[in-house]
């Protein structure tokens, strides 16, 4: 019953969104001008962040490189929370290998790497600590369980304040499956690749949630352990998928007490395709 009254509930939301869905605009890149000379640099610890670096590389052409820390994390997701914490927590800044590539050679670095505690983690901390970005452009991207890219970015503008920090791409490691399709229209987006992209309209103001809107966020969020809230205010926009919702929310407390006095607000994106269950794409703290 409850997955016949979200069906419904998705096919309404579909039908609503066809008179106002994006817009495709054709990115080109002007002949004669100097082509920025590019690198993808990342650090990757499960090879969630490799998969994205590797697609940027691929796409737009630059050189790629891997940051490695001299001491490996082992890969045991305990261990490497408890190392990253007491790094993060201290100001630890892990040995790195060299780099290889030589960065002034480069216009354009895109910064890759996971988001830890909120940032990038601590080998990104490491490298920037050795090196000066100034007057280079840097495109951060990164992979998450929740989110971090714009917390991520703040702390990037503040290491490297002499550097222009580009607007970023961040994306679920659940989310993997999306990176090529996604990556595309970033990087045409942003004037780095030529083509067509699809220009997105700025969500509408807020308003209380409905009851369908409720049963779409808690469906969205369902199973993942690390977020527990409460979707008060809502707006949405069409997508070439289907619909995309900014859910303002707040932390309940986990003993599942209704007591929001004094929790966090937070906003959620999730998405709603058609024929599909609706996910959240990310979270901002």
């Amino acid at each position: 019953m409850k997955g016949l009254k979200l069906a419904m509930v998705f096919a309404t939301i579909m039908l609503a969104a066809v008179s106002c869905g994006p817009k495709k605009t054709t990115q080109k890149v002007e002949e004669g001008n100097v082509a920025p000379r590019i690198l993808v640099l990342f650090y990757s610890q499960t090879g969630n962040t490799k998969v994205v670096a590797t697609e940027m590389a691929t796409r737009l052409g630059a050189d790629i490189e891997e940051i490695v820390p001299k001491q490996l994390y082992d890969g045991d997701f305990q261990s490497t929370i408890e190392r990253g914490r007491k790094e993060h927590e201290e100001g630890v800044f892990p040995e790195i290998q060299p780099i290889n590539a030589e960065l002034d050679k480069y216009d354009v670095v895109f910064l890759g790497y996971p988001v830890w505690f909120g940032t990038y983690a601590p080998p990104i901390a490491s490298f920037l600590n050795l090196v000066d970005l100034s007057g280079k452009k840097i495109v951060p991207f990164c992979t998450f369980g929740s989110g971090g890219l714009e917390s991520s970015t703040k702390d990037l503008v503040e290491a490297e304040p002499n550097a222009e920090i580009l607007p970023g791409y961040g994306i679920r490691a659940a989310r993997l499956a999306a990176v090529s399709k996604e990556i595309d229209n970033f990087l045409k987006a942003g004037g780095f690749i030529n083509g067509e992209y699809t220009k997105l309209e700025e969500f509408p103001a807020q308003h209380p949630v409905s009851e369908e809107e409720a049963a779409i966020f808690d469906a969205a969020v369902d199973g993942y352990r690390m977020l527990h809230a409460k979707a008060t205010t809502v707006a949405s926009r069409a997508i070439p998928e289907g619909t995309e919702y900014l859910f303002i929310a707040v932390d309940l407390p986990k003993d599942g007490k209704n007591d929001t006095t004094s929790v966090a607000e937070l906003q959620v994106y999730v998405m709603a395709a058609e024929g599909e269950n609706p996910v959240f794409t990310k979270v901002i703290r």
